[in-house]
């Protein structure tokens, strides 16, 4: 039986993995702050740390290793560096989440436009970074410095039961509720990707003879102004718009153009699934 450990299993897709690796029979631990409970139960070991401290990661993991371990929680270089040196001959696969924001913007983007191979690597904790730029220099430190094999899962948006920004969702909460609110570019476009196909995802690429970075999201792209079409048709409410200064604005104003590819993905055997119905599902079940 494999052995598996995961930082941050216990909230949105963190959950999803673990319940994936526990119906595919592995030895799970799960390692968080231990301020979020989980149902887990028995199936689990539990490890209460503090992700970015290392001499309590080093401390945790002394006499530990592991087939595979899944990062869902490291923002910063320093944080990386920990793990590479923790881990080093103690882990046959690094699953590190990353994201979307690694690139600088654009529609279909592919994994070569941003290389973390040749990426100037600059030290430092969570707060001194930009979300963007501390997941960019996790990267490339992890596939620099680290020993072990890393893949890095680039994702979009998350969506689905458990989002705690409850982001997509307020487009359908406030169209019920006939709360206004103000949409900087209906033509904006966006790649979505649901948790649950996100902890799919993340269980499976760790299984192929896979190492480096990869985009991992639904299949399609979709519009903000479909988002809302698609909310007032399954509500039968109509988006009431606001102007700037006025109520709020739309959880997705400022993405523009950013879609990824993910025909990597596909070609390695990956089938994922088909955005608007993801969206349409996430709307559904606000009428629940």
């Amino acid at each position: 039986m494999d052995k598996v450990l995961v930082f941050g299993g216990t909230r949105f897709f963190g959950k999803d993995l673990v319940r994936t690796l526990i119906d595919n029979k592995y030895d799970v631990t799960i390692a968080t702050r231990g301020l979020t409970k989980d149902d887990f139960g028995d199936k689990v070991k539990r490890i209460a740390i503090d992700r970015d401290n290392k001499e309590a990661l080093k401390k945790a993991f002394k006499d530990m290793s592991f087939n595979i371990i899944y990062d869902n929680i490291c923002y910063s270089p320093n944080g990386a560096l920990s793990v590479c040196d923790i881990f080093k001959g103690k882990v046959g696969k690094y699953v590190f989440t990353s994201t979307l924001s690694v690139y600088d913007g654009g529609l279909n983007l592919k994994e070569e436009e941003f290389n973390p191979y040749n990426y100037k690597i600059k030290f430092g904790e969570r707060e001194d970074f930009s979300y963007n730029e501390g997941k960019r220099l996790a990267e490339a430190v992890f596939f620099q410095k680290a020993t072990f094999p890393v893949v890095a899962v680039r994702f979009p948006v998350v969506i689905g039961e458990g989002d705690y920004t409850k982001r997509l969702i307020s487009y359908a909460e406030n169209i019920y509720n006939e709360i206004p609110f103000f949409v900087d570019n209906l033509e904006s476009e966006m790649s979505f990707i649901s948790s649950q196909e996100a902890g799919e995802f993340l269980h499976w690429i760790s299984t192929k003879d896979f190492k480096g970075p990869i985009n991992a999201c639904s299949n399609g792209t979709i519009k903000i102004k479909e988002i809302i079409a698609m909310c007032e048709e399954k509500l039968n409410k109509k988006w009431i718009a606001d102007e700037r200064d006025k109520g709020i604005t739309g959880a997705f104003n400022g993405f523009y153009r950013h879609t990824l590819s993910n025909e990597k993905a596909k070609e390695l055997g990956f089938q994922f699934k088909d955005i608007h119905k993801e969206v349409e599902s996430n709307i559904l079940r606000r009428l629940k």
